[in-house]
């Protein structure tokens, strides 16, 4: 078996969204898995000194476009949402404290997630839709509220991000591919490229 994807990416990434809703066929169709590991993204624009694109003078407004364009090209549900950024600090750690029982559910749990912030626009900073989102799924709101507050499950979320950063990783969605960087969802035929060629 090939080596799987590995799809960085924070919650509150609209090319995240995106690249999450797409990702997973285009690896099938080549053969492999996708490893999904969400990150802080307001944690590594602090090593970087970036800031969201919606943020930076001129280019905040092309940004806005092309989220919205993006979108359309991929023929994906959009809307831009109301409170933004957010930090989706609970939805994050719940994606880790799922994983380690159910891989698979900890990928169809972030897929909601993505979908009720960008495509419902709901606050999914707010703890208590997290565990809306997770009860549609079957899981426990309550296991998930008690999981995301425990320090280790914490220090995992901490963890990734530290290890995101010290790997050079500085914006989401970012895709490795057999130790090859792919950085954005505009980046995904080159990546599909890399896969069907073994590289170039």
């Amino acid at each position: 078996m090939s080596n799987p994807i590995v799809f960085y990416f924070d919650f509150s990434s609209p090319y995240s969204y995106l690249a999450g809703e797409l990702i997973d066929a285009l690896a099938a169709k080549y053969g492999r898995t996708v490893d999904w590991r969400p990150m802080l993204l307001g944690a590594i624009f602090k090593v970087t000194g970036s800031v969201p694109l919606v943020q930076i003078p001129v280019k905040g407004e092309y940004s806005l476009r092309d989220f919205s364009r993006s979108a359309r090209f991929h023929n994906l549900p959009f809307k831009f949402p109301e409170k933004f950024p957010l930090a989706a600090l609970s939805a994050a750690r719940a994606y880790y404290w799922l994983f380690e029982q159910d891989g698979d559910l900890a990928r169809r749990f972030a897929q909601a997630v993505f979908r009720a912030y960008w495509v419902d626009g709901r606050d999914i900073s707010d703890l208590a839709v997290v565990q809306d989102i997770a009860a549609k799924l079957g899981i426990d709101q309550d296991a998930l509220a008690e999981a995301v507050a425990k320090p280790e499950i914490k220090e995992r979320l901490k963890q990734e991000t530290d290890g995101a950063i010290a790997k050079g990783i500085f914006g989401a969605p970012y895709l490795i591919v057999d130790g090859e960087p792919f950085w954005g969802v505009d980046r995904l035929p080159q990546l599909e490229q890399w896969l069907k060629t073994g590289g170039f």
